[in-house]
C-alpha cells in the first residue's frame, strides 16, 4: 500500500507521462519524415550527377566523332602534356578511353580535352605582364600573345560555318547594274554605284545583291581588270580551307616568306602573292622563281589590266575582295606586303577568331581611335590630297560621324591598324568588306577613314561586330618594315651586283617636300637620293615613322 505522499507522486507521474507521449511521437515522426526527404533528395542528385556525366561522356565521343571528319591530318603523338604558370594553364592528352573511336582516327589529330568541370581554355589564365622598365623604349612594340600548339589550333577549327545574323544569300552587280554617268560615285571597276544604291546596300535583307568590283567580265580576275591568269584562277578555286595573302604593286617591297610555319600549314593552307608585271620582273632578278611561279612559300600571281593608276588603291582589291578571287575559302589571312608572317596561321586564326567566336578580326590603331584625328594625321603626313580628305570627313559628317567616346563602348576604336586583316568568308563579313571596299572606291584610299562608316551602318542593322585587338598583339605575329627601308636596301644591293637591274631611278621630289611613304609608279630604281635633313617638328614626325624593326622571338608565348 503507497503512502499519501506517495500517491501524490505516482499521480503526478502519470500525469507528465500524457502530457509527453504526444510531443514524442510527433518529435519522432518529423525526424523520420526530415530523414526521408533527406534520402530522397540525395537520390535525385545522385541521378543528376550520373546523367551529366553520361551528357559529357557521350558528347565528348560525339566531338571525337566530328573531329574525325576533318580532312587534315595531325601525328596523334604530337600534343604532349604541358603545364604553365602553377597549373593556372593546363593542357591534357586526349582521352585514350574510347577504343572504338580511337579505332577510326588513329591517321587523324584529336581535340584537346582538358581536366576541368567547365572545359577551361589553356590560355584562359593568361594575363600581360608589366611592360619593361627601361624608358628608352618607347613608341610601338610587341606584347606576349598566347598561342596554343598548331596541332590543337586545327583540331579547334569549326567544322560548320558560322551563321550570319539575318542575311543568308549575297550576290555581287555585274555590269547592267552599273551607272557610269554619276559623277563622284568610284571608278568602271567598282561600278560606279548611286548615292541610291549605296544606302540601300546597308538595309540589311535575307538576300541582297551588292557592288562589290569586278562588275565587267564573265568571273572576277577574267575580263573586270585585275585579270589574272585563267590557271591561277583555276588553282585558286580549289582553295577549300585558309588562304594566306599578300601583294606588292608598283614595286614598292621586297617579298618576305614567312617563318615558323608548320609542315601541316605547308601542306594545306594556300599561300598567294599578288604582284604587278614591274614588280615581277624585279622578282625574276633577286629570287628564284620556279616553273609553278612559287617563291619559297608564295605562289607568285601576276596581276595584269589594273584597275587603279594609283598602286595603293590597287592593293586594297585584293586586300578587301579576297572572297570574290577565292569563292570556295572559309578563312582568310591578309598581311600588308611590307610585313612578315612569323606565326603559323593556324595559331594566329584559334586566337584572334575562333576563340572569340568572331567572324571579322583586325587590330586599332596603337595611338588614334577617332577619325577626325585619323584625318588629320594624314593630311599632315602627306598621306593623301587634303582636299579629298576633308570632302569625305565632311560627307560622313553629314551622315552622322562623330568623334569617338567611351559611349560607343564595347567597341573600343574607330580607326584600324588595316595591314592585317583575319576573317571567316561569311555573308555579312564579305557584306562588310564589300561595303568597305566601295567606300575606298568612292572616296580616298586611306582605308582607315571609312572603315568606322561601313562598320557602324551594318551594326546599327544586324546583331553583328568586328573584333578590334590591340596593335601590339599584331606585331607580335608579324615583322613590319618600311618602304623607304626597302629602296636603301637595292640600292645597297645594286651597288654590289655586277649586272644592272632595269627599273628606273626614282623622280626629284621638291626641296622642300617629305619623302612619301609610297612613290609614284614606276619608281624603285637602283640609286636613292638622301632627303635634306629635317629641322623642328618635321623632324620629329619622321623619326616617329621611322621606328626600328621589332623582332620577334620571346614575344611569342606557346603554350
Amino acid at each position: 500500500m503507497l503512502l499519501p505522499g506517495a500517491k501524490e507522486r505516482e499521480k503526478c507521474l502519470l500525469w507528465i507521462c500524457k502530457l509527453c507521449l504526444p510531443v514524442r511521437v510527433g518529435m519522432f515522426l518529423v525526424v523520420m519524415v526530415s530523414v526521408g526527404v533527406l534520402m530522397i533528395i540525395m537520390a535525385g542528385f545522385s541521378r543528376v550527377g550520373d546523367v551529366s556525366e553520361i551528357s559529357e561522356v557521350s558528347g565528348v565521343s560525339r566531338l571525337l566523332q566530328d573531329r574525325c571528319s576533318f580532312a587534315v591530318s595531325v601525328p596523334p603523338d604530337s600534343s604532349p602534356n604541358i603545364r604553365r604558370d602553377k597549373g593556372s594553364m593546363e593542357e591534357l592528352s586526349p582521352a585514350k578511353s574510347n577504343s572504338d573511336v580511337s579505332k577510326n582516327i588513329t591517321q587523324s589529330h584529336l581535340p584537346v580535352i582538358y581536366e576541368s568541370p567547365s572545359l577551361r581554355h589553356p590560355c584562359e589564365g593568361f594575363s600581360f605582364p608589366p611592360p619593361p622598365a627601361d624608358k628608352k623604349r618607347t613608341g610601338p612594340r610587341p606584347c606576349p600573345v598566347c598561342y596554343i600548339p598548331v596541332e590543337q589550333a586545327v583540331a579547334l577549327m569549326p567544322i560548320a560555318p558560322s551563321v550570319p545574323p539575318i542575311l543568308r544569300n549575297l550576290t555581287y552587280a555585274s555590269e547592267e547594274g552599273s551607272n557610269p554617268i554619276e559623277s563622284n560615285s568610284g571608278s568602271p571597276f567598282g561600278g560606279h554605284p548611286t548615292l541610291e544604291q549605296r544606302n540601300e546596300s546597308f538595309n540589311i535583307k535575307e538576300s541582297m545583291t551588292v557592288h562589290c568590283g569586278f562588275v565587267n567580265g564573265n568571273r572576277p580576275g577574267n575580263g573586270t581588270g585585275f585579270d589574272i591568269n585563267v590557271a591561277d584562277l583555276l588553282e585558286m578555286e580549289q582553295c577549300h580551307g585558309v588562304v594566306v595573302a599578300s601583294a606588292i604593286f608598283g614595286n614598292y617591297d621586297i617579298l618576305q616568306q614567312p617563318r615558323n610555319i608548320s609542315e601541316i600549314a605547308k601542306r594545306n593552307v594556300c599561300f598567294y602573292m599578288f604582284v604587278d608585271e614591274e614588280t615581277e620582273a624585279y622578282i625574276k632578278n633577286s629570287s628564284t622563281l620556279d616553273s609553278s611561279n612559287r617563291v619559297g612559300i608564295w605562289r607568285v600571281v601576276v596581276v595584269r589590266n589594273l584597275p587603279y593608276v594609283d598602286a595603293r588603291r590597287t592593293g586594297k582589291v585584293p586586300k578587301l575582295l579576297l572572297h570574290r578571287i577565292f569563292p570556295n575559302a572559309r578563312f582568310s589571312l591578309w598581311i600588308d606586303g611590307k610585313l612578315e608572317l612569323v606565326v603559323d596561321p593556324y595559331q594566329i586564326l584559334e586566337r584572334f577568331l575562333w576563340r572569340k567566336n568572331a567572324t571579322f578580326a583586325i587590330s586599332r590603331h596603337y595611338k588614334r581611335f577617332d577619325v577626325f584625328d585619323e584625318a588629320e594625321a594624314n593630311k599632315a603626313a602627306g598621306k593623301y590630297d587634303n582636299t579629298s580628305i576633308d570632302y569625305q570627313i565632311e560627307f560622313y559628317k553629314n551622315e552622322g560621324l562623330t568623334h569617338y567616346s567611351s559611349a560607343k563602348l564595347p567597341i573600343t576604336s574607330d580607326v584600324p591598324e588595316g595591314c592585317v586583316i583575319i576573317r571567316e568568308h561569311t555573308p555579312i563579313s564579305n557584306l562588310f568588306t564589300c561595303l568597305w571596299f566601295n567606300e575606298v572606291d568612292r572616296f580616298t584610299s586611306r582605308d582607315q577613314i571609312s572603315f568606322s562608316t561601313a562598320r557602324d551602318k551594318i551594326m546599327s542593322k544586324v546583331n553583328w561586330t568586328v573584333a578590334m585587338f590591340m596593335d601590339c598583339e599584331r606585331r607580335n605575329f608579324v615583322v613590319q618594315g618600311y618602304h623607304r627601308d626597302v629602296l636603301e636596301q637595292r640600292a645597297v644591293k645594286s651597288n654590289t651586283s655586277s649586272g644592272p637591274v632595269g627599273h628606273p631611278p626614282p623622280p626629284s621630289l621638291p626641296k622642300d617636300s617629305p619623302l612619301p611613304d609610297v612613290l609614284p609608279d614606276g619608281a624603285g630604281g637602283t640609286t636613292v637620293k638622301k632627303a635634306p635633313p629635317k629641322q623642328g617638328r618635321e623632324r620629329r614626325t619622321s623619326s616617329r615613322r621611322l621606328h626600328p624593326t621589332l623582332a620577334n622571338g620571346t614575344e611569342n608565348h606557346s603554350i
